[in-house]
C-alpha cells in the first residue's frame, strides 16, 4: 500500500508502537525486543526494551555481508591539505575492527567512556565506529575547544581513554591539539588511563611516556575486534550541547532507537537511496556530524563525504560546488550560515557555473532559521529543491521538514514545512495553554519523544527533568518559539529567549531578520533585544553587507528601519541598526545573539568556547558602544 505524508504522520501519532516496530524491521537485531515502548518509569521512556543490537554492525558489517563491501562508504575530501581518500565498506570495516582491537588491548571495554577530540579526518570516524563496535560510550568534543571547556567535559564523562590528533587546520592555520589536551587533563580532576594520538604530517605531538600511545603503535599487531551485543537501551554516545555553562549538559543517545530513527529518516525525510552519495557539510563535533556524516548514511548504505574545509576561502566560494561535482553528490545538508557566506562573497552565483552539478538534486538547510531570502537565492542559483528543516541536538534528527520520501509537499519559504512523523508538536503559551493557529508560542513535543531522541542527560536525570520537562508537564520544551499555520506548516521564529517584549508587545526577532535579509544589499543580519528604560526592550539590528557593496552606514540603516516600519509597523520600534564587518558565530555557524545582547546591555559575559573568531567580539563591542553613545545623546521618536 502506498501512503502519503498525512497517512504516515497520523499513523505515527495514533499508533506509535506499531509504526516504529515496522520501521525497526529493517534493522539487524541479534534479538528482537520484548517491548516496543517501555512506559514503566515515566518520563524516562525506553524504546525496544529487551532488544539486542550493535550500532557498528548496522553501519558496516551488514553491508559487507550482503555483498556490497566494494561500494565506497566514506570519501575524505580535504582542500586544506590537498587530500582525497576513499574507503570502501570492506576497507572501513577493516580499519574500524583493527582500531577497536587496539582500544580493547588498552583496556577499554563495554560501558566505559572515551572522549574523541579530533579534526575532520577519517580517524575521527573510525574512532566513533570502533567505540560503538565494542560497546564503549563515546563523547566527541569539537577539535580545538579551549582547555577549560574540554576539562569540564572530561570531568563529567570521566573517560577511561581519550583519542586525539597532533593538530587540526582552520583554513590556512594549524591548531596544535596536544598542548590544549594536556592542559585540559591537567585542569581536570578525572584523569584518563591513556591518550591515543594520531600523528598527522607536518607537526608531531610530544608524547608523555606511560600515558600517551601513538595510533600506529596502538594498532600494530593487534587482533581485530568483533561486535559487542548491546541492549537497545544502552547508551551509544554523549554529546555536550554548545554554549553550556555551569552544569555540563551531556545529551545521551541510545543504540536501538538511534539506529531505527536515523535509518528511517534517510529514505523518508531526505529521499536518499542506498548507494547514493550524501554529504553533510558539518563537523563531527556537532549533532549533524554524528547523525548525518557518520551514522545515518552508513546505516542506509550510502556513500558519505567527510569534508575538511569551509564554504569559502578553501579556496573560494566555489568550494561546495567542486565537492558536489567531483563526488557526484545527490543530496547535501548544511547550515544556512554557510550559504549566507557564499552569497556574501559570490552574490551572482558565478562560481556555480564552473561545475557540473547534473546529479545534484536536493539541498537541506538546518542549524538555525533559514531566512526566505537565502533559501530563494540558493534555489535560483542552483536550480534544485531547497528544504529548510528544524531539529535540535536533543532530538538528534529532524523534527520539522518536507519529507521527500513521503510525497513532496509545497515549499513555504521561512517555514520548515510540517512536523516529521513521530513528533507530536504543540504550541503552548507562557500560561500553559494551547495557542491558536498562527499565534506565536513555545514549541513543545508531546511525550514520549520518538526513537533516536535523547533519553536523559549523562549522570543527571534531575537536570534533564528540570531543563526540558518541568515547565510544561507531559511535554518536551524545545526552547524555540514559533507557530503552526492554517495548513499545518511549522514556523520557527526564534529561540524562546529571542522573543522580545517591546512596550508589552511580544515580537519575533526572527521575523525582523527575515525582513532585513530581503534587502538587496544585505548578506546576513542579526536582531537582538536590548534593554530600554522606557519600553523594556528595543530591537537592534546588526547588518553584514554583500561583497562589493559600498554604502554609507546612515543611508542603508535608514532604509532598513523604514523597511521594518512598512512590514511590521511602528509597534516594532525598530530604530537602531549598524553595519558590521562580520557577525560573531559558533564554529557550527550559529550567531551568538545572547553574547551580543550582554555586550549591548553592559552585562558581564564569558567568551563562548565555541566561537569561531574571538577577535570579532572586539569589533562588535566597539560598534555597540558607539550606538549606546548615539542613543544617549540623540533619541529617535
Amino acid at each position: 500500500m502506498i501512503y502519503n505524508y498525512d497517512d504516515i504522520y497520523r499513523m505515527s501519532i495514533e499508533e506509535p508502537e506499531n509504526f516504529w516496530a515496522t520501521a525497526a524491521q529493517k534493522v539487524h537485531w541479534y534479538k528482537k525486543w520484548d517491548e516496543i515502548l517501555d512506559k514503566s518509569n515515566k518520563p524516562f521512556y525506553k524504546w525496544f526494551k529487551g532488544g539486542v543490537v550493535n550500532t557498528c554492525y548496522n553501519a558496516l558489517d551488514v553491508h559487507v555481508e550482503s555483498g556490497r563491501g566494494d561500494q565506497t562508504a566514506l570519501i575524505y575530501d580535504s582542500p586544506v591539505t590537498g587530500t582525497i581518500k576513499k574507503y570502501t565498506y570492506k576497507q572501513l570495516l577493516g580499519e574500524v575492527s583493527l582500531f577497536a582491537g587496539a582500544l580493547t588491548e588498552l583496556g577499554l571495554k563495554k560501558g566505559d567512556t572515551a572522549i574523541i577530540y579530533m579534526p575532520m579526518i577519517p580517524q575521527a570516524v573510525i574512532s566513533m565506529l570502533a567505540c560503538s563496535r565494542i560497546g564503549a560510550v563515546h563523547s566527541v568534543v569539537f577539535g580545538g575547544f579551549a582547555p577549560s571547556e574540554l576539562a569540564t567535559r572530561i570531568d563529567d564523562a570521566r573517560p577511561k581513554l581519550i583519542i586525539s590528533a597532533s593538530y587540526g587546520i582552520e583554513v590556512n592555520k594549524t591548531i596544535e591539539y596536544k598542548p590544549l589536551l594536556d592542559k585540559a587533563i591537567e585542569l581536570s580532576k578525572s584523569k584518563p588511563d591513556n591518550v591515543i594520538i594520531y600523528q598527522r604530517p607536518q607537526i608531531k605531538a610530544e608524547m608523555i611516556p606511560g600515558r600517551d600511545v601513538d595510533w600506529l603503535d596502538a594498532v600494530n599487531g593487534v587482533s581485530p575486534a568483533g561486535c559487542s551485543h548491546m541492549q537497545a537501551t544502552d547508551p551509544l554516545y554523549i554529546l555536550y550541547t554548545s554554549g553550556t555553562t555551569g552544569i555540563p549538559k551531556g545529551v545521551v543517545r541510545d543504540n536501538g532507537g538511534h539506529i531505527v530513527a536515523l535509518k528511517w529518516s534517510m529514505q523518508n525525510v531526505f529521499g536518499v537511496q542506498p548507494g547514493e552519495v550524501f554529504w553533510a557539510a558539518s563537523d563531527i563535533g556537532w549533532v549533524v556530524g554524528h547523525s548525518y556524516i557518520v551514522y545515518g548514511p552508513l546505516f542506509h548504505g550510502c556513500t558519505t563525504v567527510l569534508y575538511e574545509g569551509k564554504p569559502v576561502k578553501t579556496p573560494d566560494p566555489g568550494a561546495f560546488w567542486r565537492v558536489i561535482s567531483d563526488h557526484d553528490v545527490a543530496v547535501m545538508f548544511t547550515a544556512p550560515t554557510a550559504f549566507r557566506a557564499i552569497k556574501r562573497d559570490d552574490p551572482e552565483g558565478s562560481f556555480i557555473k564552473k561545475y557540473d552539478l547534473k546529479n545534484f538534486r536536493t539541498l537541506f538547510l538546518a542549524g538555525e532559521r533559514c531566512d526566505p531570502d537565502t533559501l530563494l537565492w540558493a534555489e535560483k542559483s542552483l536550480g534544485v529543491k531547497i528544504i529548510d528543516n528544524w531539529w535540535l541536538t536533543e532530538t538528534g534528527w529532524p523534527v520539522g521538514a518536507n519529507c521527500l520520501g513521503l510525497g513532496d509537499m509545497p515549499i513555504k519559504p521561512g517555514s520548515c514545512s510540517k512536523p516529521v512523523p513521530g513528533y507530536d508538536i504543540h504550541i503552548i503559551g507562557d500560561d500553559g495553554n494551547r495557542m491558536k493557529t498562527c499565534n506565536i508560542g513555545n514549541i513543545t513535543i508531546k511525550l514520549p519523544l520518538p526513537p533516536g531522541c535523547m533519553t536523559t542527560l549523562w549522570n543527571n536525570n534531575e537536570h534533564f527533568i528540570k531543563t526540558y520537562l518541568d515547565k510544561y508537564p507531559g511535554y518536551f520544551e524545545t526552547g524555540d518559539a514559533g507557530y503552526i499555520d492554517e495548513d499545518g506548516y511549522l514556523w520557527i521564529m526564534s529561540r524562546t529567549d529571542d522573543i522580545i517584549n517591546v512596550a508589552g508587545h511580544r515580537l519575533s526577532t526572527g521575523e525582523m531578520e527575515e525582513i532585513l535579509s530581503s534587502h538587496k544589499d544585505v548578506a546576513e543580519c542579526a536582531v537582538i533585544g536590548i534593554a530600554d528604560e522606557l519600553k523594556g526592550e528595543l530591537p537592534l539590528g546588526l547588518i553584514v553587507l554583500k561583497s562589493g557593496v559600498d554604502r554609507i552606514n546612515a543611508d542603508i540603516t535608514d532604509e532598513l528601519i523604514q523597511l521594518i516600519r512598512e512590514r511590521i509597523g511602528p509597534v516594532a520600534s525598530f530604530k537602531i541598526a549598524a553595519v558590521v564587518n562580520r557577525l560573531p558565530k559558533t564554529r557550527s555557524g550559529k550567531v551568538l545573539r545572547g553574547t551580543m545582547k550582554k555586550i549591548a546591555d553592559g552585562i558581564e559575559y564569558r567568551i563562548p568556547a565555541t566561537i569561531d573568531d574571538p577577535q570579532i567580539l572586539q569589533h562588535i563591542t566597539e560598534v555597540l558602544q558607539n550606538l549606546a553613545e548615539i542613543r544617549k545623546h540623540s533619541r529617535r521618536d
